[in-house]
């Protein structure tokens, strides 16, 4: 099967990382194609972010499909555009925080995710609450950007670390979420480190998609996944109304 892997920023270095990181764990018969959108903000920071980030993601979610992927990724913690996507696509798409979560809960009654910033933090705690998960989990931010992560002399890595070993003393967590796509490069060196689950949401995402592609699922098509209405779009979205995505 192929499963396409869509980093709806722009930073190609991240991309690799997400890559990495699916195609550790992807079955060996399991086509990973790692994507980075053409358009929008280097890092999705924010509600403000999220949005500009959509339209290259939706893009891209399009052309994979036309060229036969079978299930879709979309390797932003904050679910970018999820819902919008399983609208357009017709094959399974999963979010990373949503397969996260799920995949935690299997596992640990209590646990917390860390992400990266402040403003960050807000968005995936609603999204928790939104999947079901308010009770049990517990989202922090160690207060760094996301492309500081890549950068060997910054000190991302320790603020992480720090954040970790809070909500294991503080929330008593039982096992930790990474909650950022480009943290995943970490996960087996901090399950080493902290004696704990430590969850990277691409994996999870990836084994996920590969189960639903396997059971022979895809998303619903009538209510709220409905293929959009095609009607006119104008001005500088003309290019996204349904019938211009091939919908």
């Amino acid at each position: 099967m192929k499963i396409a892997v869509i980093n709806p920023n722009t930073t190609a270095s991240m991309t690799a990382t997400i890559a990495d990181a699916a195609r550790r764990v992807a079955h060996a018969d399991t086509e990973i194609v790692a994507i980075t959108s053409s358009m929008g903000p280097v890092s999705i920071e924010g509600y403000y972010d999220e949005v500009f980030a959509i339209p290259g993601l939706l893009v891209e979610i399009a052309k994979v499909e036309r060229e036969g992927a079978d299930a879709i990724v979309i390797a932003c913690f904050d679910d970018t555009g999820l819902d919008a996507a399983r609208a357009l696509a017709s094959i399974p798409v999963i979010g990373i925080c949503e397969a996260a979560v799920s995949a935690t809960s299997f596992i640990a009654q209590r646990f917390s995710i860390v992400t990266t910033m402040e403003r960050s933090r807000l968005p995936v705690e609603h999204l928790v609450h939104r999947y079901g998960m308010g009770s049990r989990c517990k989202v922090r931010a160690a207060d760094v950007p996301v492309l500081s992560l890549e950068d060997p002399n910054s000190n991302a890595r320790d603020r992480l670390r720090s954040e970790i070993s809070a909500a294991l003393k503080d929330d008593k967590a039982e096992a930790i979420v990474l909650g950022c796509a480009g943290m995943a490069d970490l996960t087996a060196a901090l399950r080493l480190e902290f004696g704990v689950p430590v969850v990277d949401g691409v994996a999870a995402a990836v084994k996920q998609a590969e189960a639903l592609v396997a059971l022979g699922l895809s998303t619903a098509k009538r209510g709220a996944y409905a293929t959009p209405v095609r009607k006119p779009y104008h001005g500088d979205l003309a290019r996204f109304s349904p019938e211009a995505m091939g919908v």
